[in-house]
Parts: C-alpha cells; sequence; structure tokens
C-alpha cells in the first residue's frame, strides 16, 4: 500500500459494513484503509506514506467480534491484541491469544488488529507464527458481494495477493481443542519486537504436531521434516511425554531447517563457519522450539 502523491489524506470514510468499506476503496483506488493505524500512521509520520484517503475500519462491528462455524472459528479481522488476551479467547484459541498478549505494550495491543498483523506482513508480526502452526485461512471479501478464501501462508508468501479494493473480512481458525503454545525471545526485556518466536500446536486426531518459526525470516517458516519426525516419536494414545533428549533434538532439528548453513561459493570453495550471529540465532531458536513443545507435550 503506498502512493507517491505529496498531499496528506484528502478525505476519511467510515464504512459502517464490510461491503461499504470495500465500495469506498472501489470507489477511490488510491485510499488506504485503516483500522487501528499501529503500523500506517507510523509510516505517515516518517513521511513514508502520503495517503489520497483513509477507509476507517473502526465502525464495523462485524469485524470486532467472532463466531463458530464447522468446527473452525471466524475471527474477525478488527479484532485488538487486547481482546485476543483476554481469557474467554485465550480459552478457544491459547497460543493466539498468548502472542496478542505479547505483542506489544498496551497501547500497541489496545489499537492493533489481527487483520493489520497480516495486511502489514512485517517479519515481527507475532499472530503470524501462529496462524501459520495453525493453518488458518483469510476470508477475502471482494466489490459486489464477492467473497474468497485463501490460506495466510499463500499471502504472506506472495502465492497470492490481495485484489484491488478487496479487504481480510476474517481469519478462519480450525479449533482443535489441544495443547498449543507461543513463546518469543527479544532484545530487551518486557514486551518487545521479537527476534525469533516459536509457534507448537498438537494435532492429536491427525496425530501430528505443526511448529512454525517467526521473526527470522520474511515470513514464517514450517520445518516440514522435523514436525514428522517428532510426531512419530509421541505415544497419542498414552501420556505423550518425551524425553528431554527427544526434545533438545526437536530444538536443534528445527534451528537446523530454518537456519542452514551456507551453499559453498560458486568456486568451489569452502564455504565460510556460521558467524557468531547465526549461532546464536540458532540457539535461541532451538530453546524456543524445544520449550514450547514441551510445554505443550506437559
Amino acid at each position: 500500500m503506498t502512493t507517491h502523491a505529496p498531499q496528506t489524506a484528502q478525505f476519511v470514510t467510515l464504512p459502517a459494513s464490510l461491503d461499504e468499506a470495500v465500495a469506498a476503496l472501489t470507489a477511490m483506488p488510491a485510499a488506504v484503509p485503516v483500522a487501528g493505524g499501529t503500523d500506517l500512521m507510523a509510516a505517515v509520520n516518517k513521511g513514508q506514506l502520503r495517503p489520497a484517503g483513509l477507509v476507517g475500519l473502526g465502525r464495523i462491528s462485524e469485524l470486532r467480534g467472532w463466531h463458530y462455524q464447522d468446527g473452525h472459528a471466524l475471527l474477525g479481522a478488527g479484532l485488538t491484541h487486547a481482546r485476543m488476551g483476554r481469557p474467554d479467547f485465550a480459552a478457544l484459541i491459547p497460543a493466539l491469544a498468548a502472542s496478542a498478549r505479547a505483542a506489544g505494550p498496551p497501547q500497541i495491543r489496545n489499537a492493533g488488529t489481527l487483520g493489520g498483523n497480516i495486511a502489514s506482513a512485517a517479519p515481527t508480526g507475532d499472530a503470524l507464527p501462529v496462524l501459520a502452526a495453525l493453518e488458518a485461512d483469510l476470508v477475502v471479501a471482494g466489490p459486489d458481494g464477492a467473497r474468497r478464501e485463501i490460506p495466510v501462508s499463500h499471502l504472506l508468501a506472495g502465492r497470492e495477493m490481495l485484489a484491488p479494493a478487496e479487504l481480510i473480512g476474517f481469519v478462519r481458525v480450525p479449533l482443535l481443542h489441544a495443547p498449543q503454545v507461543f513463546l518469543k525471545a527479544t532484545g530487551r526485556t518486557g514486551p518487545g519486537r521479537a527476534t525469533a518466536s516459536v509457534a507448537v500446536v498438537l494435532d492429536p486426531q491427525r496425530r501430528g504436531v505443526r511448529c512454525a518459526v517467526g521473526a527470522i525470516a520474511p515470513m514464517p517458516l514450517r520445518p516440514l521434516e522435523a514436525e514428522r519426525w517428532i510426531a512419530s516419536l509421541i505415544d497419542w494414545d498414552g501420556a505423550r511425554g518425551l524425553a528431554q533428549e527427544a526434545l533438545a533434538a526437536f530444538g536443534e532439528y528445527v534451528a537446523a531447517a530454518c537456519i542452514p548453513d551456507q551453499a559453498p561459493p560458486a568456486d568451489g570453495g569452502e564455504a565460510s563457519p556460521p558467524s557468531p550471529a547465526i549461532l546464536h540465532l540458532r540457539r535461541t531458536v532451538a530453546a524456543l522450539a524445544r520449550r514450547a513443545l514441551g510445554r505443550a507435550l506437559s
């Protein structure tokens, strides 16, 4: 969402429904949708963005709640981090609630929204690895009442993009009724931007483990081979416990898959050893993955 127009916003419209918002964007293609504004207004204040208009989504009540549909939760894109962090939501999707509580200081959690976290697609977005591990889908609203679904991972990877005048309306998340954990490491104490984050979700029905690593790449990474390997070791019909050695091996497996060694030079020489920063990041990811899986299994 960029425009090179030097002027500030020429108009602001506040639609009352999702379809009205889409119609406003259709009528003014250069306008930018805004909900919490935690990312957009920061770009405006820095002079990086000068939208010709703003379409405010704050009055669209259908985007601020959730309902149930075919074993899934349909989450409104306008849900704030603060709302998702409450106990009733945490009982529904624990890992997403944990990521919401870790999203930053109160002013960010009170304003920032789930849809904004996805649309901005910042690598450090706390909700993104959780949605990737949950294999969530987006319900996208388009002109003339059109609706289509795309996997969150497709949007984040650029495999599918939002068309002009389309908006993220809802996030469709499967209700697994199983343990799930989100952990993150920051460069300072207290809430802050993640240097690495890990989401682990158990899926007993499919006897699977899903893991996604955030903040270390432009999009969350799924170590699929590590997932399959560790799932094969779990006694799904019993206590589901694992030895500490298996948990540690899983952490190392995840870290190695997501932060691989550098490829050898084209001239055939030996690859240089990993830098101290890379080794530290690997240790961080390994520790997060080990702890997240251990908590989920316990």
